[in-house]
């Protein structure tokens, strides 16, 4: 009898131990546990630690409630400007729903991934290049809301949205480098042109203090000098004034010799045949001397009347 009840009590705590064998389930902290009893849902979701099911009656899921992150393969789109680029993004989701995630679909992790997408591709043909390349904030509440509308229903939750990378042509990239290159000249053209404005403005002035008080001009000069000298050269430059030369070249011109001043020349009276000179005209020169005449030339003396012509030709001879 002994015996018997012995191996009683044996059988039963075998059954027992084989029945907590399959009946007990544990669950993790980042899981909850959805239980279909003969293939309907049970209300309520096991939470973490020890839990008993029903063996062969109850069926046991586990749902991970992590955030999973998910990277959205690239997908090629053509912009709202007819820009053809190649965008990546990352997804980051959890359950929020563990029945309506096992329930409502088949497998939401793949719903999710499809669901992203399609949305990234609509989100490219909507914007523009330079929307996806400076305004992405955005685009990722964009990208974040589309995903997000239908996957409540699935008891999965977006948490966030990224835009990964963005992939141009080379041709885009190249006239994007270009166009940021004239960019940058440009802005340096304006820094070099307003600080040239400034300094002009500061040279004015200081050639304006200069002006009133000359000897500063002199003692800018020497600090030059000074500046120039400190460093071993053989070479010093001077800087001389304009104006000294310009004194030099007048002093080296010859002095003109100032001209006589004409006497007046006293006006005659005239006859009345004659016409007045009138005293404004200039006189006129005074006629050369004439040569005196063959007749006022000394010639032979005359023989006197009383002498031979032969003789007076004898004499002569």
């Amino acid at each position: 009898m002994v015996e018997e009840l012995v191996a009683a009590g044996a059988v039963l705590a075998s059954a027992g131990a084989v029945y907590m064998m399959t009946a007990a389930r544990v669950v993790k902290q980042y899981e909850r546990g959805v239980v279909f009893r003969l293939g309907k849902l049970r209300p309520e979701v096991r939470g973490p630690g020890f839990t008993m099911i029903v063996p062969f009656v109850d069926k046991l899921r586990k749902v991970n409630m992590q955030i999973v992150t998910m990277p959205v393969p690239g997908q090629e789109g053509i912009t709202r400007d007819n820009v053809t680029v190649r965008v990546d993004a990352v997804v980051y989701f959890k359950v929020i729903g563990p029945a309506e995630a096992i329930v409502r679909v088949e497998d939401y992790r793949f719903a999710v991934a499809q669901m992203a997408q399609t949305s990234l591709r609509s989100i490219i043909g909507k914007s523009e290049l330079d929307d996806l390349l400076s305004n992405r904030e955005k685009l990722n509440q964009g990208l974040e809301l589309m995903i997000d509308s239908p996957a409540v229903e699935w008891g999965v939750s977006i948490d966030r949205v990224e835009i990964k990378d963005v992939s141009l042509p080379e041709t885009m990239k190249r006239s994007m480098a270009r166009q940021a290159e004239a960019d940058r000249e440009r802005r340096a053209r304006v820094i070099n042109a307003d600080a040239e404005l400034q300094a002009s403005k500061k040279l004015a002035e200081a050639a304006q203090q200069m002006a009133d008080t000359p000897a500063a001009l002199q003692l800018r000069l020497l600090q030059t000098v000074v500046a120039v000298a400190a460093e071993k050269n053989s070479t010093l430059v001077l800087p001389f004034p304009v104006e000294l030369l310009r004194f030099l070249e007048k002093a080296q011109q010859p002095v003109p010799v100032p001209q006589p001043v004409a006497q007046p020349v006293p006006v005659q009276q005239s006859s009345p045949l004659q016409q007045p000179v009138p005293p404004s005209a200039p006189v006129p020169p005074s006629p050369p001397e004439a040569e005196p005449s063959v007749r006022d030339q000394p010639g032979p003396a005359a023989a006197p009347l009383d002498t031979d012509p032969e003789d007076a030709d004898s004499r002569q001879l």
